[in-house]
């Protein structure tokens, strides 16, 4: 898991939404990278205003749970249907 979070971190580096998605993951899961919300909600909202629907859906439910930002159900409301929107 390590070495798959060091390379989502480089395609992250360069631009790459879905790769930011499954850093994210990691950050949020623990998985090859510490547990760390914040990091995953500022990855997440990159990539959610570049239009990526699944990063749209996850920062919902970081909204929804309050993790790593205040919990606002409205906004995870607002950010699923922009998801739902794309398909």
């Amino acid at each position: 898991y390590f070495e798959a979070a060091r390379l989502y971190r480089l395609a992250t580096e360069q631009g790459d939404s879905d790769a930011q998605v499954a850093l994210r993951m990691c950050l949020r899961n623990g998985t090859g990278e510490t547990h760390d919300h914040a990091a995953a909600v500022r990855l997440f909202r990159w990539a959610a205003k570049k239009g990526h629907a699944r990063a749209q859906v996850n920062l919902g439910v970081c909204f929804d749970r309050g993790l790593g930002v205040p919990q606002d159900h409205d906004e995870a409301v607002r950010l699923y249907r922009l998801a739902a929107e794309q398909g």
